[in-house]
């Protein structure tokens, strides 16, 4: 059995999968919970352990410290390259991007082999685009759905109000300070799934995926929604 990992600082997702790729079982726990239980879920014995992981390193060598008596081999952690798998990076120092960001490139082209626009809704949104190639052309990021809520608490001192009045994706006119906050996020949320669809060329594949992702393909229409995309490109970031 190979277990897969994605780590943030808050989250852990994770899946069991055969060495054929099929998935055992999947869950998602909190970081703080693996220091008393590991989930039930996870062997006691696995042939591999696969990391993808922007916790930062004290998170990580907490991680290891779990893992590695668990795996026959060597916890293997990924790491952002100028180059894997038929796709070359654009950044000049490729250790600065974030190695999520790249491993869903990785498994969307692999999975596409043609020019692709991957999308992560996640506390941040990520928008990268690849040639047919597989050439990284570049990409945007953006504070996510929660992101922008929590900036306008943060920051604007006049601006309070509790986010449980926040209730669905509605971008009308707010008649109070909690629908103006929350209509607005979601007004910029749909204008940018707007604008990607409208520039997407004839000729490229739209892969979706981040918490907020399910919204983000049923506000668009189209694309495709792939929940576990960073954890598909673990595999191909050993290539």
């Amino acid at each position: 059995m190979i277990l897969e990992i994605d780590a943030g600082n808050s989250f852990v997702k994770w899946r069991i999968t055969q060495a054929g790729g099929a998935v055992v079982a999947a869950g998602r726990s909190v970081f703080s919970d693996l220091e008393s239980q590991l989930p039930a879920a996870w062997p006691t014995k696995l042939s591999e352990v696969r990391v993808a992981s922007v916790a930062g390193e004290v998170n990580n060598q907490q991680l290891l410290n779990w893992l590695q008596p668990l795996s026959e081999h060597p916890v293997y952690f990924a790491r952002t390259a100028a180059c894997c798998a038929g796709v070359a990076n654009s950044y000049e120092d490729p250790s600065r991007m974030g190695v999520d960001r790249w491993l869903a490139m990785l498994a969307a082209y692999n999975e596409a082999h043609c020019a692709c626009c991957v999308v992560d809704c996640g506390s941040a949104i990520t928008v990268d685009y690849l040639t047919a190639q597989g050439q990284h052309i570049g990409g945007y990021i953006l504070p996510g759905l929660r992101l922008m809520t929590e900036s306008l608490l943060k920051d604007t001192a006049r601006v309070r109000f509790a986010t449980e009045q926040m209730q669905g994706h509605n971008t009308s006119p707010g008649t109070d300070t909690a629908s103006a906050v929350g209509h607005g996020v979601n007004y910029l949320f749909t204008a940018l799934q707007e604008k990607i669809i409208n520039e997407l060329a004839p000729d490229m594949r739209l892969f979706i995926t981040g918490g907020d992702g399910a919204l983000f393909h049923t506000l668009a229409g189209c694309g495709e929604w792939r929940e576990h995309l960073v954890l598909d490109g673990l595999r191909w970031s050993q290539s």
